[in-house]
């Protein structure tokens, strides 16, 4: 194992969270639509000037709908303190290292990493060689 390029008061506990993910984009004039809330535990709805950017389960947003779909999120234990720094700088080092694409979602209480499915066996290694702690939900 090498060793952790990682400050240990930054060193964090993730859990995986079992849901599969939808990545989901309408205009920033749209409602929040009810399908984006009907189930899971985990949605996000995001409205800017240009979009109204919607995190949820997959399978929930219409065929016709903007998305990409086969995400799975990394949930940092939490709760946060706000004046801490370098947080997600110390998760999304390791990854971009091992070239694993991110797409994030921050929260009161904490953050969540989101990666493609198919690299969620690489983003737990790299997690992991950086002196993380990674739990399977």
């Amino acid at each position: 194992m090498q060793e952790s390029a990682v400050d240990p008061a930054k060193v964090m506990n993730l859990i995986l969270t079992r849901d599969r993910l939808a990545i989901c984009q309408l205009p920033h004039d749209a409602a929040h639509p009810v399908w984006a809330t009907s189930a899971g535990a985990f949605f996000s709805i995001t409205r800017t000037n240009e979009e109204l950017s919607i995190v949820c389960r997959e399978g929930l947003a219409p065929p016709d709908i903007k998305q990409e779909s086969g995400w799975r999120a990394f949930k940092v234990e939490g709760p946060l303190d706000f004046a801490l720094t370098g947080i997600l700088a110390a998760l999304l080092d390791p990854l971009a290292q091992a070239g694993i694409s991110v797409f994030c979602v921050a929260t009161f209480n904490t953050d969540y990493v989101l990666v493609r499915d198919a690299s969620v066996d690489a983003a737990i290694n790299a997690f992991r060689e950086d002196g993380h702690t990674v739990i399977v939900a």
